[in-house]
């Protein structure tokens, strides 16, 4: 098995004043352009759940309410896997340059999630035009502007 090096180029801080990324200072720099995207893709640590018990996880006891009764970790988008790691496209608000912040509209990581990396979100790329799904999850929203009106309580099993 081979191991990789990650090493972390900001974090996550949520406050009262919403969500935002944090870049360290060697990494502003690489902000460069990304003025004029919408949104980005942010792949970030899930730090509060990587220990040796849950990275060994595979399967999970149904934790959507209409999907099988045991579903492969692959099969979902929990914090418990082999590698934890995420990815959130999020809506970008503003960019300040100077100090490296990125202030988004939302993403579903906690305060003080480290950043391991930043992409532009591009159609041509990121986008697909008609995604099957399994029949279990058919019904959730279409597209991310959706799912924030959506009642995601009504779909899990915790």
């Amino acid at each position: 098995m081979q191991n990789f090096q990650v090493n972390s180029i900001g974090k996550i801080n949520v406050n009262k004043e919403g969500a935002f990324i944090e870049l360290e200072p060697k990494y502003i720099a690489a902000l460069q352009a990304l003025d004029g995207f919408s949104h980005i893709n942010v792949i970030w640590w899930f730090s509060d759940f990587d220990n040796e018990e849950t990275r060994n996880i595979l399967e999970a006891s149904q934790p959507y309410k209409k999907a099988p009764a045991v579903i492969g970790i692959f099969a979902t988008r929990s914090p418990v896997r082999p590698n934890p790691i995420a990815l959130t496209a999020v809506e970008v608000i503003h960019i300040d340059y100077e100090k490296g912040i990125i202030q988004i509209a939302y993403i579903d990581a906690n305060d003080g999630t480290p950043i391991l990396d930043i992409k532009p979100y591009t159609p041509s790329l990121d986008r697909v035009e008609t995604p099957g799904v399994p029949e279990w999850c058919s019904h959730w929203p279409k597209c991310l502007e959706q799912s924030g009106e959506f009642n995601w309580e009504d779909e899990f099993n915790f």
